[in-house]
């Protein structure tokens, strides 16, 4: 009896736990490496602003970015990258060298007034776009949609 529950057990948690395994992914990438690929294919980067300490940034990454319907939106028309101005390392924006604070300043005009921040740059144009503060699904949605058809 104990080695049927088990089993039966063992069963539920394999189909639980691999029902999220095939879904796809957000492909996030690194500054660096974001804004190359953005400016190679002309895509529109949508930088997450985010610190380590900021729990609206985590319940974003959670609730939103987690989410099929952004990751779908996000992956097709976009360059996803996650930065965090606080960490260490330096950052080539338009062949300028940069700290994480200093790029921030330079991507928001020097406006950031709290986290999650999403920036919208677009390569061509060298045009940048802020919305400051946690986005539900919904909202995201809206300024996914709004950013992608403005292709400057």
């Amino acid at each position: 009896m104990k080695k049927t529950i088990l089993t039966f057990s063992l069963m539920i948690a394999v189909l639980l736990f691999s029902n999220g395994s095939n879904a796809q992914e957000l492909k996030w990438y690194g500054f660096n490496e974001g804004y190359t690929k953005a400016t190679k294919e002309n895509k529109v980067m949508l930088i997450d602003v985010y610190t380590d300490w900021c729990g609206w940034c985590k319940k974003m990454d959670k609730d939103t970015y987690a989410k099929k319907t952004i990751i779908e939106l996000v992956n097709k028309d976009f360059i996803a990258v996650k930065l965090n101005p606080e960490a260490d390392g330096e950052y080539t924006y338009n062949g300028k060298k940069y700290n994480g604070q200093q790029l921030v300043g330079v991507l928001t005009s020097n406006k950031l007034s709290g986290y999650p921040t999403t920036c919208f740059h677009f390569p061509k144009t060298k045009k940048n776009y802020m919305e400051v503060g946690y986005k539900g699904v919904e909202d995201m949605t809206s300024l996914i949609i709004k950013y992608a058809k403005m292709k400057l």
